[in-house]
Parts: C-alpha cells; structure tokens; sequence
C-alpha cells in the first residue's frame, strides 16, 4: 500500500479498517479480494447527511447506485455476496420502486439474484401521510418494512475461506425465514441520520459468510457493520466519505465493540499459547 493511500487509513486495529475515501474512486481495495459486502447506502429520501447530498433526482440517484454496485462487483471475490439493505419503495417526493429499480440495476451490472429478506423495523413512528382519507380517490399505501437483497457474483455456493460456520442451529432456522423481526436503530442514541443496528449485519454476515472472512461496507456510516465484524471475528473494512461518521464508527468500535480491549486480550492469549 502507498504512501498516499496509507494517508487515507483513517483508523486501523488488527483486523479492522477504516477507510476515508469515497468508495467509487478508491484504489485501496484490491480486485476479486471481498468475501461478503453488507451495507446501506444513501438512500435518496432526503435525508440529511453531513456532506452527502441526498435529494438528488431519483434518475441521479439510480445512476450513482450503478456506478457503485459496478464497484463493488469488481472488487467481490467470483463466490462472493452482497447483502444490501435499501426501502422496498420511496413515497416522499413521488412515488418510486426503489427495489425493483436497484435489483434490475445490480443484473444488469452483473450481479446475480439470490433472495429478499423482509426487514419489519418494529418501531414505525405515528403514521401521518395517509393520501386521500377515507377516500378511494387517492390514498397512500406504506409498508412499514425494508428490504435485504441478497446477491452474488458468479456461483452462489460458497468455496473460498476457512469454509468454517459459527452459526447455531436455533440462529439458522430463524433466519433462514425470510422475514426479520428486529427494532431499528435509534437515530439520537447513534448520532447519524439513517443508522442500521448491528444486529442486521450480524445476521448477515453468520449466515453468508465464514469466520475470518473479509466483510466490506462501503458505505461505512455509523460503523455498525464494523462491529459486527469485531463481535463475529471477520475482517471488516468499512469506506467512509464523511470524516465525521469516520469519527463516529471509530468512538463505537472502542465503546460498543470494545475493540481495543478485545485485541488486547486475543494478542496476550496468542503470545501465552504461542
């Protein structure tokens, strides 16, 4: 790695990176080397993230979405996968099927179609956009849920790897239901606009990949793939564009994931059985 992609190593402890880089331009990740992508990008609702402008036209959006699953291809082993969590479908600004539109995309970049896990949030804040009320002329229909999509690029059985699983046998049968029942991650707790709990990506990565796997957010927000990585022993690298939520997802690797404790204690048992 070169000096000047070195400088963009924002934060880096044993397994764990952090990258601050915008993830369609970065030269760090080297092709064919990604196990497993999860991730949640920006999604195009108006949502106010520091320096990521996300009210952007809807065919712009789609764009962007094309340019990084391209990426994102290019830098997945030929068995690897990618689990990407986006909105079943866009109400606010005009009605738009943000699912079917980004899994038609991701086929046509050359991404191959595994599954859909329904996310059902659980915290559904008091419905107000109700269309027409109690109106056949024009009522609005909102799904309190979002969507898994689960991908693969070229065979979906899984041949690389340690070919080691840690997942139990309760864990297996309830997620292998394609409907989750888990609550959503509190914004003002996080301190980021659209934050996933670490419990998706945990799911996630147990279930589609093996220990000491290399994971890969893209879009790293608040770090919570991070420290799925850290609580599953996965390589995780997590690419940020915004250095505050670098900041961020590193105070929560320390704090939530107690990363630098963790290490410690693997480094001194390595050292007292080596």
């Amino acid at each position: 790695m070169g000096s000047s992609q070195r400088g963009k190593i924002y934060f880096e402890k044993g397994d764990i990176v952090i990258i601050h880089d915008d993830f369609l331009t970065t030269s760090i990740i080297p092709p064919n080397s990604i196990d497993l992508i999860v991730t949640s990008p920006p999604y195009n609702v108006d949502i106010n993230y520091n320096s990521f402008k996300d009210d952007i036209p809807y065919e712009k959006y789609l764009e962007f979405s094309e340019k990084w699953l391209e990426k994102a291809y290019l830098v997945s082993k030929p068995d690897g996968r990618m689990c990407l969590n986006i909105p079943l479908d866009k109400n606010k600004g005009g009605q738009q099927s943000v699912y079917a539109d980004i899994v038609t995309i991701a086929k046509r970049v050359g991404w191959k179609y595994h599954s859909t896990i329904i996310w059902n949030e659980q915290n559904i804040s008091k419905r107000t956009a109700w269309g027409s009320w109690l109106s056949a002329s024009a009522p609005f229909v909102i799904a309190p849920v979002e969507v898994i999509v689960v991908l693969y690029k070229e065979r979906w059985k899984k041949i690389s790897g340690s070919g080691k699983s840690d997942i139990s046998k309760e864990e297996f049968i309830e997620w292998t239901n394609g409907v989750w029942n888990f609550m959503g991650e509190s914004k003002k707790r996080i301190g980021h606009p659209a934050p996933f709990p670490v419990e998706l990506p945990k799911r996630c990565i147990k279930l589609f990949s093996f220990v000491g796997d290399t994971v890969l957010d893209p879009f790293l927000g608040s770090g919570s793939t991070l420290i799925a990585c850290v609580l599953t022993n996965r390589k995780g690298i997590g690419v940020e564009i915004d250095k505050n939520y670098c900041e961020l997802a590193k105070n929560r690797l320390i704090k939530e994931a107690q990363i630098n404790q963790l290490k410690l204690e693997i480094d001194k048992g390595s050292k007292i059985n080596g």
